[in-house]
Order: structure tokens, then sequence, then C-alpha cells
């Protein structure tokens, strides 16, 4: 079954249209304002209008109240909802019950026992998404390019989906999806000119690579 990729932070046209073009199956709207790739309700309608049925949206939230998420999921038309803050097993729960939509849930990674932790999840969470674990003093949870060791993933067997996060780029795509065997791969500041600046050729590379094992 192919690799299924998610591009993450998009808050262009351009960002969308290049994604779309490249046959990406998700983009992530990230409702978080201390990111660079933070997009308002406004952002998001106008992005969401655009891409139609075309490609599926995924609302990135951090430790959000449920005014923040129910409004990303008005203005985002989103198919699903990512929790990528410290959310508890019972809160996933939650998010889930009331917006009857699949949650992903975000596990910070670095170590085997991060990827064990994940377990508490498999009940609540619609798909796993393992990243980097990032520094304690860092401002963001993620897209800062950091990655973890791809083979602690090896043979992971979750109940529902999973995806792997984390320094990906369209020169490491295919050999993370080697080492890892993830169904699902998932990369924001690895397709960037510059922080929040999406870069249309790295999106098509990166597509290609990650569809090329």
């Amino acid at each position: 079954m192919p690799t299924a990729i998610k591009i993450c932070g998009i808050s262009s046209v351009e960002a969308l249209d290049a994604a779309i073009e490249a046959r990406a199956d998700y983009i992530g709207l990230v409702f978080f304002p201390p990111s660079p790739r933070h997009v308002d309700a406004h952002a998001a309608s106008a992005l969401a209008m655009r891409a139609g049925a075309r490609i599926g949206r995924v609302g990135l939230f951090v430790d959000a109240d449920d005014g923040l998420i129910a409004e990303g999921i008005a203005s985002g038309r989103l198919d699903a909802v990512q929790l990528h803050g410290e959310e508890t097993p019972k809160r996933v729960a939650e998010v889930k019950g009331r917006f009857k939509l699949p949650v992903w849930k975000a596990i910070s990674v670095a170590s085997a026992g991060d990827v064990a932790a994940a377990e508490t999840y498999r009940d609540v969470a619609d798909l796993l998404l393992f990243d980097a674990k990032t520094p304690k003093d860092a401002a963001l949870p993620g897209g800062m390019g950091l990655r973890f060791d791809w083979s602690l993933l090896k043979g992971w067997k979750g109940r529902h989906g999973w995806g792997l996060a984390g320094g990906l780029t369209p020169a490491n795509v295919a050999d993370a999806v080697a080492q890892s065997a993830a169904p699902l791969v998932d990369t924001s500041s690895g397709v960037e000119s510059a922080p929040g600046i999406k870069d249309a050729a790295l999106i098509r590379s990166f597509c290609e690579a990650a569809r090329s094992i």
C-alpha cells in the first residue's frame, strides 16, 4: 500500500496548490499562534474553500480548549483533529467524543520508552503520529526539523493508524520509510525555504521520494 503523505503547516494558496499537484493525501492547518505556520479562521476558511474535496485537511492544535478547536473545525472544514501538546488520553477521548471527528495524537519520541508509552493512547486515538521530542524550553512542540531514531518504530503495530514525523525531508524520507515501515509520513519545515514558507519544488520532491519505496 502506498505511503500516505501529509504536508503540514500550509498557510498560503501557493503551498496548498503545490501539495495538491504533488498528490499529497493531507495538508495540515496549524491553529497555534506562536507558530510561524499559524493560520487564523479567515485564512483557514479561504484555504478550505480552495481545496474543496481534493485533499484531506487536518487541524493541528496544542493544548487547545474546546472553543478554539470548534472554530478551527468550522473554518478549516477539517477531516481530522491533530492534538500536538500534552493532551492526556482522557482529553483525547473528550475531543473525539465532542467533535465526532478522527483524532490524531502526536507522540514525542526520543527513546524506545517513549514509543512504548504510546500504548496509553491506543484505545482513544485514531492515529498516532510519532514526532521527535523537542527540548523542554522549546517555543514550539514540532516543526523544528528535529528527528529521532526511526528504527525504534520498526515492527510497531498500531491498533489504528500511525505515522512518522520529525525532520523528514526529500533527501531522507525514503530512508525513513525503509527503516520504520511507516504507513504515513508528515513534513513541515523539511519542505520550506524559510520558517513558514513552503517551497513547491521541495513539496514535489518529498512526495516523489516518499512514494519511491
